[in-house]
């Protein structure tokens, strides 16, 4: 008898975010991933519609990694019906339950203010989902073991193994009737400051590979020598250096490297200040952690020790009024939200303050208007001027370049029958599929979102 999986691309087909692919088989129907769609506004819509699938029957959801754009649609997925439960390994839940609890509360303060000053068209705005959702959506988690294989049914079995790029993220490999599909999640770099190399797979029939920086190769810049630099120009010009940052494995990051250098006399001791409630919590992970990542705890608290952790918003209006030269890392990375928008708000007007870009700026973010050079940049309805200086640093991003991912592929001992292109901007895509095609010879094929592919296995 022939046996059929249905792949179902929900999400990260076509376009960066909103990562979710079903696998409907004949013993169970598997969802790997449940992200949001961040950036343009279009996408950002999608987010409020149903999935186009019965969603009480998805049996289970697997996840690769805690970001946003891989767990954040996991409440509406639970509204909309899914009662089973939701599997990651204990950082990666832990680092889901930060983000959700997170995004619940920004849902709820954004509905709030909108309809308080009725500048959303929706009346009333409501929130994408709240505070009790997230709860709810938590208790359905379960902690699955990394390396190890894992039977779900008769013939389907799976293992999350090792990948870098932030605490707790893996790939996954899903053995299905014989066939063996793996799904690369979001893939790390080597030689990252806090974390280990990303393991490799070695066999895979159906290749479903990120494609973020399919078409580049992150520039070979000396981080510390340029950070030394913008910080020694931020003391001269008697300024800020503002640095929006992902809370989640970037601001660990920023955190180390600027401690790094202080504790090697490479820049004075200029006061930093890290504003991010859920960096905070990602912080407690690290200490929960110490298997994950390979900061020595002894490192770790001295890092800690050196750096003002802001509490309240109360001490945001205080390191404001602070009028001494300083370093604000503050959330989000892509200035979609968060603390940053305060500082922003009341420093990108002064042409002393210097914004720096450590990280992938999606289109349709305030982020990508930055970087893009735009000469006025909107919060809460109004306009504010840029003067600030703005400056990026690249190869700070925890995704695998081009070469990273094609060294990535290159112990994968079989030819694979498919090797579908994910998580990636079109020309991106198609940049990366000819390299594939170039370098392997496999057959790479780009799913637009919705599409659905029948296997026979």
């Amino acid at each position: 008898m022939e046996h059929f999986a249905k792949i179902n691309f929900l999400g990260a087909a076509g376009v960066v975010t909103g990562s979710k692919f079903l696998i409907e088989t004949s013993e169970k129907n598997i969802l790997i991933d449940c992200g949001m769609f961040q950036g343009l506004k279009e996408l950002r819509e999608l987010n409020w519609k149903d999935l186009p699938v019965d969603v009480s029957k998805i049996d289970v959801v697997l996840l690769t990694h805690g970001h946003l754009d891989h767990v954040g649609y996991l409440p509406r997925l639970v509204k909309q019906g899914f009662t089973g439960k939701i599997i990651g390994t204990a950082p990666t839940l832990s680092i889901a339950e930060i983000i959700l609890k997170d995004s619940a509360k920004i849902n709820e303060e954004e509905a709030e203010k909108a309809n308080k000053e009725k500048y959303s068209s929706h009346k009333p705005a409501l929130p994408f989902y709240t505070i009790r959702d997230a709860e709810k959506t938590i208790h359905q988690f379960e902690v699955g073991v990394e390396n190890k294989w894992i039977v779900l049914s008769e013939n389907i079995t799976y293992r999350f193994q090792y990948n870098g790029h932030i605490i707790g993220a893996t790939f996954i490999e899903l053995d299905i009737n014989g066939k063996r599909f793996v799904f690369s999640g979001d893939i790390g770099r080597s030689n990252d400051y806090l974390l280990d190399e990303p393991k490799t797979p070695e066999w895979a029939d159906f290749l479903f590979i990120e494609s973020t920086y399919g078409n580049k190769l992150h520039p070979v810049e000396d981080v510390e020598k340029k950070l030394t630099g913008i910080i020694k120009d931020t003391i001269q010009k008697k300024g800020n250096l503002i640095i929006p940052s992902f809370a989640v494995e970037r601001l660990q990051t920023l955190m180390y490297i600027l401690w790094k250098l202080y504790k090697e006399n490479k820049i004075p001791n200029i006061p930093i200040f890290v504003d991010s409630p859920m960096g905070n919590r990602v912080l407690d992970v690290f200490k929960r952690f110490p298997k994950w990542h390979k900061l020595p705890m002894e490192e770790y608290n001295a890092m800690c020790n050196h750096i003002n952790i802001i509490q309240s918003y109360k001490e945001t209006w205080k390191t404001i009024d602070d009028k001494r030269s300083k370093i604000i890392i503050a959330g989000s990375g892509m200035v979609t939200g968060g603390r940053v928008l305060t500082y922003l708000q009341q420093m990108i007007d002064e042409s002393s303050t210097t914004v720096l870009l450590v990280g992938y700026q999606a289109e349709g973010t305030r982020g990508r208007q930055l970087l893009e050079g735009a000469h006025e940049i909107r919060f809460y309805g109004k306009y504010y001027p840029v003067k600030a200086a703005v400056k990026t640093i690249e190869s700070l991003s925890a995704h695998a370049d081009q070469q990273d991912l094609l060294n990535w592929m290159k112990n994968i001992k079989n030819v694979p029958e498919k090797v579908f292109l994910i998580h990636g901007e079109p020309t991106v895509l198609d940049a990366f599929r000819v390299k594939i095609k170039d370098t392997y010879n496999w057959n790479a094929v780009i799913p637009k979102l919705e599409n659905v592919e029948e296997i026979v296995i």
